[in-house]
């Protein structure tokens, strides 16, 4: 059994490197303390950093982008820190990173108690960060290995293609992290249901985290709606409807953490003395085509 957290992370405007670190390490107290051993925040939860630049620059969609990767560096020594002071699992969300090829890429990094364990790319993009962010698309697929169970992340839209999951989990993933950005109930459900349908097909859990709240300084950052739930594949000892936890309210006035115990044992159990098998059946359907 493990206790994981996924926040529902308002946006919030820290003007100063010592107000956001402040922020960042109260935040994860919060969920340290309630007994999480594993924390995840949405989607360009990162982000945030660019209220550190001037007005001008973090309210102009591409300037902030370029605005923040000198404060990238920091930012990972401090998730770093956070994850080894509590001996945690922490994955604080994704930030847009310039890469070596010149082309900025939402990258998600898991840091754990011995320090980074690497990072994931968003893989699918979506038609603002195509069109009009010029964020480009990542390659592949990673599965990291920690003592809590072999976890996968799925950036938000990642989460409505069945294939990137199903790489996961033949790759042996329990476990996968959904950061998420939204901005209208849709956009929400749209990843919701997808998470869901990725834990049914799979057998697997998945966990989402959102963005909440209004940030008028910020255009990539704006509006933002979505709940924090943990899906299971609704099976034999799991909740008929598969959801195991979710937070209460679409859009709550600050972050808060929606702390769960999942146990992953159970989840494998499903796989092997399951109603169904989906998991194992997924090839054969390739048969009846």
């Amino acid at each position: 059994m493990i206790r994981v957290a996924a926040c529902q992370y308002a946006i919030e405007l820290h003007e100063t490197w010592e107000a956001y670190a402040d922020h960042l390490q109260g935040l994860c107290a919060e969920a340290v303390e309630a007994g999480a051993r594993l924390l995840l925040l949405p989607e360009y939860a990162g982000l945030v950093l660019s209220g550190q630049l001037t007005p001008e620059q973090r309210g102009d969609l591409k300037a902030s982008i370029a605005g923040i990767q000198p404060l990238i560096e920091p930012w990972k020594a401090l998730c770093a820190g956070l994850a080894k002071r509590w001996g945690i699992y922490l994955q604080p969300g994704t930030l847009p990173v310039l890469d070596s090829d010149g082309a900025y890429r939402n990258r998600a990094w898991l840091f754990g108690p011995k320090g980074a364990l690497g990072h994931q790319d968003k893989l699918m993009m979506t038609r603002f960060e195509r069109e009009q962010w010029g964020i480009a698309a990542g390659h592949g697929l990673t599965v990291f290995d920690t003592d809590l169970g072999r976890l996968g992340i799925l950036v938000c839209y990642d989460n409505e293609f069945p294939l990137l999951a199903r790489r996961l989990a033949e790759r042996g993933a329990d476990l996968i992290l959904a950061p998420s950005c939204t901005d209208t109930e849709a956009g929400y459900h749209r990843v919701r249901i997808g998470a869901q349908a990725r834990a049914l097909e799979n057998q697997l859990a998945v966990l989402q985290s959102p963005t909440v709240g209004l940030a008028p300084w910020s255009p990539a950052l704006d509006e933002n709606l979505g709940r924090a739930g943990l899906f299971v594949p609704p099976d034999r000892g799991m909740p008929g409807d598969g959801v195991m936890a979710l937070s209460e309210s679409l859009d709550p006035q600050c972050s808060r953490w929606l702390v769960c115990d999942l146990d992953l044992e159970a989840v494998r159990r499903v796989r092997q003395q399951g109603q169904v098998f989906t998991r194992r059946n997924w090839p054969e359907q390739f048969e009846r085509l």
